[in-house]
């Protein structure tokens, strides 16, 4: 069951009401009308916003960032003191966030933005890993997982791939989630326009995420 819980994210689970000050935001209530229609979207119609309608899980924190990426390799290129995951967990966790809160379960949506700017894959490693290693996309993944599973021991662990990324992303995301007792959504066929969820690719995000969600608990 779902009760409070937290999202690293990138833009396809923003939306501009839900989002830390200073966060760029993809999805927005209303948008200029030469915009991008796929933006204009209501937050319960985003795929984290059907799960607190329908499983009446309460939203701690969406802390996700529009373009963002796990490691410290963005489109403009360093971010590591910015917008990538890692950092963004590390001033939660320096703030105290963790403490006082009540949080069991966790979502990770991220790896896209890893994919699609090109970032040095690197290699999968688990352990003692190099500062410098973090600008590739692949201890990235691994190293974050593991710092979130060790400042949340109980919580439940959700990592989503999304559909359309580099296969040795997936598969990093996937023997990551294993490694630390997460479940792992690797998400198929979403209605994009062009490149991020529609209302019904939401949809198609939720029914998919939670139907793993429910597997898992059997």
């Amino acid at each position: 069951m779902i009760n409070n819980f937290v999202i690293f994210g990138d833009s396809y689970s923003t939306h501009s009401d839900f989002i830390p000050k200073g966060y760029l935001s993809y999805y927005y209530n209303e948008i200029e009308e030469s915009d991008n229609p796929v933006k204009k979207m209501n937050p319960e119609e985003t795929w984290w916003g059907r799960l607190i309608e329908n499983e009446g899980a309460k939203l701690v924190l969406n802390d996700s960032w529009s373009g963002s990426t796990i490691g410290y390799t963005g489109y403009a290129g360093d971010c590591s003191t910015t917008s990538s995951f890692i950092c963004r967990f590390r001033q939660l966790l320096k703030s105290g966030f963790f403490g006082d809160n009540k949080i069991d379960t966790v979502f990770v949506f991220g790896g896209t933005n890893d994919s699609w700017s090109n970032a040095p894959l690197g290699e999968m490693k688990f352990s003692d890993w190099k500062e410098e290693e973090l600008f590739s996309v692949l201890p990235a993944i691994t190293y974050f997982t593991k710092i979130l599973r060790d400042t949340l021991p109980d919580a439940h662990i959700v990592v989503i791939a999304n559909c359309g990324i580099k296969d040795e992303i997936i598969e990093c995301l996937r023997s990551s989630a294993e490694r630390i007792g997460a479940d792992f959504a690797e998400l198929k066929d979403i209605e994009k326009k062009p490149d991020h969820p529609t209302v019904l690719g939401m949809e198609q995000i939720y029914r998919q995420v939670i139907t793993k969600i429910k597997r898992g608990n059997m």
